[in-house]
């Protein structure tokens, strides 16, 4: 019997130190591609910056590499950011015309739940920098977000990163999972997210305990999702942006249209229809009803709670949302939107002079023309030069 025991020892043995080696082995060369796609991501940051595509907007390897850099501003929005239009921030700034760039993050249908995420995410990478958010006034004129417009923005890492990250408190990681919590669909798709979502909003001490005995797992997931998003951001370098198959693209909300010769050049009319009573009524109910406002300021309590510098951008009233409205329910909008801002001190810009206003957003569509990316350039410039 001692003999058989100390057969079984010996044979263990090398089994045992072959497993180490091939940990140690797998360890080195995941932390070498960490290291090589890291260092590759600094070097072509200002070349990745402008661009709009599937893997950035998803990850967080390349917003990571852009807060990081004191000559490139992070801006946050919609489909706005990602539609061809002449003057776009994105292309204006390409070539740093007057000392910095601008890294457009977004696509159709992101709204300030997905913002927030990303935002929490990055944690103290923001810390005293500054950024831009782009806001659309259409978000806050339904009465809750679209399951398949967060489906369609969803992004793992930032949910897991910002759940098991350090860079905001437990309050607030409790009020932002609540509202994650109803969108389940997304959360099926992950159990440990899924768990630590579930223990935060419940707040019951035994699933305080579980959230605590996940926490080492959550980390290590983080970690894991890195790796991988540093891979997938290696991959896209390597590649110098081919196009990406249509397979990996996760499905938009909506499509994004080219704009027209007359779009383009802001002379597209409407004529208002007379102020519509049941239409008023109805345009006010939805701006107190609309579910965005409880997401904004849990973007806004992310952003202070991070202390980064952000500038608000918020779009006018379109046209064609205007048309029978009278102009006291619009600024109801402008009012609420001022007064959230000024709660948590960050400069606000509403372009409230030109509500309604053809010539400065593309009618139907809620983005700004040529001339309306040039007033957005001219606040994102002045905001960036301004001294601290």
């Amino acid at each position: 019997m001692l003999m058989i025991r100390r057969s079984t020892a010996r044979s263990f043995a090398p089994h045992l130190f072959s497993a180490l080696i091939a940990c140690a082995l797998t360890i080195a060369i995941l932390g070498g591609g960490g290291l090589l796609a890291t260092r590759l991501e600094r070097k072509t940051v200002h070349w990745i910056a402008p661009r709009d595509f599937f893997i950035k907007n998803q990850g967080l390897a390349f917003e990571r590499a852009a807060a990081r850099r004191t000559d490139i501003l992070l801006l946050y929005g919609s489909s706005e950011l990602i539609d061809p239009i002449p003057n776009r921030a994105s292309d204006f700034f390409s070539s740093a015309p007057t000392g910095f760039q601008v890294c457009p993050v977004g696509k159709a249908g992101t709204t300030s739940l997905i913002i927030l995420q990303k935002l929490g995410a990055l944690g103290s990478e923001l810390r005293g920098r500054k950024v831009a958010i782009s806001l659309s006034a259409s978000s806050f004129l339904t009465p809750s977000l679209r399951p398949e417009f967060y489906a369609g923005n969803f992004s793992l890492p930032a949910a897991t990163g910002i759940l098991f990250g350090d860079g905001i408190d437990l309050n607030l990681k409790t009020a932002i999972a609540k509202r994650m919590l109803q969108f389940p669909d997304t959360l099926a798709e992950d159990g440990m997210l899924q768990i630590a979502a579930r223990c935060l909003a419940s707040g019951r001490p035994v699933d305080r305990i579980v959230l605590m005995a996940i926490w080492p797992l959550g980390k290590l997931q983080n970690i894991m999702l890195d790796l991988q998003d540093h891979f997938e951001a290696l991959v896209y370098i390597l590649g110098r942006a081919r196009t990406i198959p249509s397979w990996l693209r996760a499905a938009h909300p909506h499509k994004v249209h080219a704009s027209n010769a007359s779009d383009a050049e802001g002379e597209v009319t409407e004529s208002f229809d007379p102020i519509r009573p049941a239409r008023d009524a109805a345009f006010r109910a939805r701006i107190a009803a609309a579910s965005e406002w409880t997401d904004l300021e849990l973007l806004f309590r992310t952003l202070a709670k991070l202390k980064a510098e952000p500038l608000i951008l918020s779009m006018p009233i379109d046209a064609y949302a205007a048309r029978g409205v009278s102009r006291s329910s619009r600024e109801v909008y402008y009012e609420r939107m001022r007064e959230l801002a000024q709660r948590y001190q960050f400069p606000v810009i509403e372009f409230e002079q030109h509500d309604a206003d053809p010539a400065f957003l593309i009618t139907h569509r809620e983005h700004p023309t040529p001339r309306g990316w040039m007033v957005y350039n001219r606040a994102l410039d002045d905001f960036f030069r301004k001294a601290k």
